[in-house]
């Protein structure tokens, strides 16, 4: 699949459509270095976005939560819904106001999503959802008691109606504006984790594993500096 292909009508980028991005690969690094989605639906009538946690294997995104979630008893209804990733990479300072901007990825997946039933395929959701975190963490936890996974919703989105869309580079001002004494350019953000924080009831004798003192979420931001 090409740049310029979307899978669907409602996936295409309108606005901007030169930032817009439809490779696999793309959408699933976007995905894998995100760390909370918005799954959005529509519920008695109204409106509603909810932030959570996800997984992804392959071409399917999972998400979960408990029985008694609003969110997920909804979706077992097998209503339309649309999930987004947003990361943001930095702040675009213009001359102008108006040509302020935030160079960013983003992800938007619609589909319907089904219940997980094996309970195989539960499993690699929840060690997914772990490992998607906190890689290297799940073979060292005890795993999902049989009365935890009965506790516990798993839905998969299919990965088919997706599309990304990224900004990366310094403003774009109007060409009158780049003789104005005004500091121009970009402040990057990025996510950093601080000095983990053992839990007091944990023995001493327990050291910070390698995975938790140099937790990094890692950008593929490098090869995305074509879209302005």
């Amino acid at each position: 699949m090409t740049q310029q292909e979307a899978p669907s009508q409602r996936t295409t980028i309108k606005r901007v459509p030169q930032r817009g991005d439809y490779q696999r690969d793309t959408i699933y690094q976007i995905l894998d270095e995100g760390l909370v989605c918005q799954v959005g639906f529509v519920a008695d009538g109204q409106p509603v976005v909810i932030p959570t946690a996800y997984g992804r294997v392959d071409d399917t995104l999972y998400i979960h939560g408990s029985p008694a979630s609003r969110m997920l008893k909804t979706l077992l209804q097998g209503i339309d819904i649309c999930v987004t990733v947003t990361l943001i990479d930095g702040l675009v300072l213009a001359r102008s106001a108006f040509h302020h901007s935030m160079n960013y990825r983003s992800v938007v997946v619609f589909g319907t999503a089904t219940l997980v039933q094996d309970a195989e395929q539960k499993l690699v959701a929840l060690k997914a959802f772990t490992e998607h975190v906190i890689p290297g963490r799940w073979p060292e936890v005890r795993q999902p008691s049989r009365n935890e996974l009965a506790g516990t919703l798993v839905l998969s989105l299919p990965l088919v109606e997706a599309s990304a869309k990224l900004r990366t580079g310094g403003p774009l001002d109007d060409a009158a504006d780049y003789e104005l004494q005004v500091w121009a350019g970009e402040i990057p953000l990025k996510l950093t984790a601080a000095v983990p924080i053992t839990d007091s009831r944990s023995p001493r004798q327990i050291e910070i594993p390698a995975y938790a003192s140099n937790y990094i979420r890692h950008s593929n931001l490098a090869r995305f500096s074509q879209y302005l």
